[in-house]
């Protein structure tokens, strides 16, 4: 069987922040098997954690600020309050421009990493196109792969693998177990234009769920922005995926 898909709720943050419930009843309706969150607008962690339950959403995982420093404690309450144990988090642009910027935030993602180990967590990196440019002659992810601590996951966004110029199939595969999880959406693949419903771009599914295998445990959809509605992106990306057993849902 292939790989649950969630939805990545960043994705519907506008109708969200009008009316959080209403849309993630949606979202189950549609038969998304989880989510992942990114915020809480307009409820709470604890509220919101109360309605997946109730709707049987499994909340993959969370993307939330590094478990260290003044914010820790309240990213670990976060995490426990929603019953998930990924904590996924990403760098800017600038914390990667040279090689040893590079080294010093898989410093700092190492230490995260540490106090969510303790905690009975896991902590991912979320990648734009940025990780896949060429720093002092090296892609970005090969410096992190050589400095981060091997327990640090990849949550792979397959789409800005592309965009940065690489081949998303090939890194899936590279990456192996470290990627359990996969961002999946689609559109033209440059940086300036919108997204569309995943299997209406440039993007191979069926590639990257094929050199995925059995390392995917969740396919996870994302549209920054969309040329189209969003809401019926999102309708038409579970569709593309149940349909071509690229991910399972809980409709047909």
């Amino acid at each position: 069987m292939p790989a649950p898909v969630a939805l990545q709720l960043y994705t519907l943050r506008e109708s969200l922040a009008k009316n959080f419930e209403a849309g993630v009843r949606k979202v189950a309706e549609l038969g998304y098997v989880g989510v992942e969150t990114a915020g809480f607008p307009g409820t709470t962690p604890a509220a919101a954690a109360k309605l997946f339950k109730e709707l049987g959403l499994e909340v993959c995982s969370a993307h939330v600020g590094l478990p260290v420093g003044p914010k820790k404690q309240e990213v670990l309450d976060t995490m426990n309050t929603l019953g998930s144990k990924r904590i996924v988090t990403g760098f800017g642009p600038d914390q990667y421009k040279t090689t040893d910027l590079i080294k010093a935030s898989c410093a700092k993602f190492n230490e995260a990493a540490a106090v969510a180990r303790e905690n009975g967590m896991t902590l991912g990196i979320h990648n734009h196109w940025w990780e896949f440019q060429q720093v002092e002659g090296r892609h970005v992810y090969k410096v992190m792969l050589e400095n981060l601590d091997p327990g640090v996951f990849f949550e792979v966004d397959t789409y800005w693998v592309q965009t940065g110029g690489c081949d998303p199939a090939a890194v899936v595969k590279e990456l192996g177990k470290r990627a359990p999880l996969l961002h999946i959406k689609d559109g033209p693949c440059v940086k300036e234009l919108p997204m569309t419903a995943v299997g209406e771009g440039k993007v191979n599914f069926p590639a990257v769920v094929k050199a995925a295998g059995a390392n995917a445990q969740w396919m996870i959809v994302e549209l920054d922005r969309c040329a189209t509605d969003m809401m019926d992106a999102v309708v038409k990306s579970y569709g593309y995926l149940t349909k071509n057993g690229l991910a399972h849902g809980k409709k047909g």
